[in-house]
């Protein structure tokens, strides 16, 4: 599974709260970014974060001086971080939901940041959506548990670890369609009359 921490960038630009939004402007374009990390002040301060578009909104648009605004005066703070073993797709749900394109990947220090731009351009969602990935990896455990079941018992510790494997796919998968099925593979199997049983009538 592609992760956060494969496909940020790790050279981050940041700047100072009280760094004036010229020099927020003179630095998007030295390092050709949109959006500079706001540095911590101290040790249990939050990151923060100044877009491209916060300047065009805040401060064009007013016609103000941004010589004479702060860059804490128009930033977002605490801003949305994301952990670098977040998966990709949970990455686009988290900017989806939250309406942001990107976000700093944090765990105890700044590692970097990723973009709307990253998720298209470096994961590898068109070769290995998680959907199918999900939806076979469910099968290879349902069957596995259909062999546990067959060769130890349907109360052995090892049909009840098996069968764990499986809700936990099934309960994935659910989230990711949208929908819970019907019935869970073990309800189903439960169900089915076994090698050697009648069916019921």
């Amino acid at each position: 599974m592609t992760k956060a921490i494969d496909i940020m960038t790790p050279d981050v630009a940041t700047i100072r709260g009280s760094a004036t939004v010229a020099d927020a402007v003179k630095l998007m374009k030295l390092r050709g970014v949109h959006s500079l990390i706001v540095d911590l002040r101290h040790d249990e301060d939050a990151y923060g974060i100044v877009t491209d578009t916060d300047i065009a909104y805040k401060v064009i648009a007013f016609g103000k001086d941004p010589k004479q605004v702060r860059v804490y005066e128009i930033m977002t703070k605490p801003c949305v971080v994301v952990n670098p073993d977040l998966g990709i797709e949970y990455v686009a749900r988290l900017f989806a939901q939250t309406r942001i394109d990107r976000a700093p990947v944090i765990q105890g220090d700044l590692l970097g940041i990723i973009t709307v731009t990253d998720l298209l351009t470096k994961g590898d969602f068109l070769i290995n959506p998680k959907v199918p990935l999900l939806e076979r990896a469910l099968q290879s455990a349902i069957a596995n548990a259909h062999a546990i079941v067959v060769a130890e018992g349907t109360d052995s510790e090892s049909a009840a670890n098996a069968w764990e494997a499986v809700n936990e796919l099934e309960a994935e998968l659910a989230f990711y369609r949208g929908e819970s099925p019907a019935k869970t593979a073990q309800e189903a199997f439960g169900e089915a009359p076994q090698a050697g049983e009648p069916a019921l009538t």
